[in-house]
């Protein structure tokens, strides 16, 4: 089976007092439990969830609640026990395991609290990696300069031009979260999932961060979820749900 193709048409980003953006990723009564031991332990009990195209998302909630586990299946990172994740009207979750790790590579960039850039790899290296990851070995080395030039592209836009040689040991915590942003978007993915992408970070960099993403959305039309537990980061963006016990809060238990 194909990957979903995905149209590069521009659109502008949803905001409050515009009609809603048509749904671009949705999940449709999502359950997922783990195993500890023997006991089975319920972690999202039926979420619904509808995002824009374009629109930023903030998904707050307490530790635990179930915003990674979440996060984690709407970017078919993990398959949910019962329910459905779709993608412009698609079903994704159900695909087989090739084509889902095609729309990983794809449609989805992942940005971690924790930045995991290989240690040995320059800057510019672990930025190529999805890359490399895409084409076969041939097709990279064919077009290794393009690929070079726009992993450089990004590295710029976040403000790490100067540092494409440097490896991750000699970064600052936020030059390594922006460096993971840039990893996420070197494939050009149309949906941008961060899982407490300032967790590490202290306020005036975590800040820098918020801005790098917020620039995102706004010039590239970059659809992002943010999950976190920070009332002020989920404040930024043009949305936000609540997540509680496993279920989207509604606007009456939140009252």
């Amino acid at each position: 089976m194909s990957v979903i193709k995905m149209t590069q048409k521009s659109v502008r980003p949803a905001v409050a007092a515009k009609a809603p953006q048509p749904t671009h990723l949705s999940a449709v009564a999502l359950h997922k439990s783990y195993r500890k031991g023997d006991h089975k332990v319920p972690v999202l009990r039926g979420v619904d969830l509808c995002v824009g195209r374009g629109e930023f998302l903030a998904v707050v909630g307490q530790s635990g609640c179930g915003k990674s586990t979440l996060m984690h299946l709407l970017g078919l990172l993990d398959t949910p026990d019962q329910g459905d994740v779709r993608l412009e009207g698609r079903r994704i979750d159900d695909l087989p395991a090739a084509t889902r790790d095609e729309l990983r590579n794809l449609v989805f960039g992942f940005v971690f609290q924790f930045y995991h850039l290989l240690p040995e790899l320059t800057l510019l290296e672990n930025v190529l990696a999805p890359l490399m990851i895409r084409h076969s070995a041939w097709e990279y080395w064919k077009q290794r300069k393009a690929l070079t030039e726009s992993a450089a592209d990004i590295l710029s836009k976040v403000g790490l031009d100067h540092r494409l040689q440097h490896r991750p040991s000699e970064l600052s915590g936020g030059e390594m979260q922006r460096a993971a942003i840039a990893r996420a978007l070197v494939g050009k993915p149309r949906v941008l999932l961060a899982d407490e992408p300032t967790g590490n970070l202290d306020s005036r960099t975590g800040g820098e961060i918020m801005d790098v993403l917020g620039r995102l959305n706004a010039d590239e039309q970059l659809t992002i979820i943010m999950v976190t537990h920070d009332e002020r980061l989920a404040n930024q963006a043009q949305r936000i749900v609540r997540l509680n016990e496993g279920r989207i809060q509604t606007l009456e238990e939140a009252a």
